[in-house]
C-alpha cells in the first residue's frame, strides 16, 4: 500500500537523522488513529506540548475518516493537515483505507503501514486508541498498533499508550474491562488552547466535526474534558492515558 505523507516522503525509507530521544524530554513520537481529528481530539495537547520542546511528531491516519458518510475526502485531508501544523506535526500519513470498514479488511493490511512507519520515524513513543471504543475502527487500529510494535530486540519503540477520544471511549458499555481508566496524565495546560485551536479547523470540514456544546467534540467540551482531568492529579488541565507498555 502506498502511503502519501505531507512531507514529501513515501514512507518506506529510512529515519533521516537516526537520533534517538537526545534525554531532554524529546522522543520522536508516532501517533496513529483510524480518522482524521483522532490525533486532536485524544492527544492534541500532548503533541503540541512535546512539539513545543522539539520533538519530531508524525501522525498516521489509517482510514479516510468520511466515505460513510460522503465523498468530500480531499476537503478532510486538508483539514487534517492544517490542525496537525497548528499541533506542531512533522509529518501527516494518510492511508485511505474505507471509514468505518476497518474490520472488512485483513488485520496485516491495516498493520504494514504502521510497521513501515516505525521503521522509518523510528519513535521511542507511540500513541494510539483504547481497544473498547464504541466506533469499530479505533479497536481494529489498537490492535494493529500493538503487532506493529511488539517489543522485539532491537525495537525504538519504548512506551506505548492509549489515549482517550471524546465522544467514542466514554460511550463503551460500562462492562468490566471496556472502561478507560487512566494511569497516565500529560499537564497541557499550556496547550490546551493549541488543541482547542487545532480542533476548531475540523468546523470547516464537509459535515463539519465540531459540534455544538454539549457534544463531546465541541470546543468548550474539550476544555471540560481537559480540566476534569487536571483536577483528577490536582493540576489545572491534562490529557489521560493508559499505559500498555513502558520501558524505563
Amino acid at each position: 500500500m502506498k502511503l502519501i505523507s505531507t512531507n514529501g516522503r513515501s514512507g518506506n525509507g529510512h529515519h533521516g537523522n537516526g537520533q534517538p530521544d537526545d534525554g531532554n524530554g524529546t522522543p520522536r513520537i508516532l501517533v496513529v488513529v483510524a480518522h482524521p481529528d483522532d490525533e486532536t481530539l485524544g492527544a492534541g495537547g500532548t503533541v503540541a506540548k512535546f512539539a513545543q520542546r522539539g520533538s519530531e511528531v508524525w501522525v498516521l491516519v489509517i482510514c479516510d475518516g468520511v466515505t460513510a458518510r460522503h465523498s468530500e475526502v480531499d476537503r478532510q485531508k486538508e483539514c487534517a493537515k492544517r490542525a496537525c501544523e497548528t499541533l506542531g506535526v512533522s509529518n501527516v500519513v494518510f492511508c485511505d483505507m474505507p471509514d468505518q470498514r476497518l474490520d472488512t479488511l485483513s488485520l496485516v493490511d491495516v498493520i504494514t503501514p504502521i510497521e513501515k512507519c516505525v521503521a522509518e520515524l523510528e519513535p521511542e513513543l507511540v500513541l494510539t486508541h483504547f481497544e473498547e471504543d464504541v466506533n469499530q475502527d479505533h479497536g481494529v487500529v489498537f490492535r494493529a498498533t500493538m503487532v506493529a510494535t511488539r517489543p522485539s530486540p532491537g525495537s525504538s519503540v519504548q512506551t506505548v499508550m492509549c489515549f482517550e477520544t471524546a465522544s467514542s471511549t466514554e460511550w463503551a458499555a460500562p462492562f468490566p474491562g471496556n472502561t478507560f481508566v487512566p494511569n497516565v496524565y500529560v499537564d497541557i495546560e499550556s496547550t490546551l488552547r493549541t488543541k482547542v485551536d487545532a480542533m476548531s479547523v475540523y468546523a470547516d470540514t464537509h459535515t463539519g466535526e465540531v459540534k455544538p456544546y454539549p457534544h463531546p467534540r465541541s470546543l468548550e467540551a474539550i476544555e471540560v474534558y481537559a480540566k476534569r482531568h487536571g483536577v483528577a492529579v490536582g493540576i489545572e488541565a491534562a490529557e489521560p492515558f493508559m499505559l500498555v507498555r513502558g520501558v524505563i
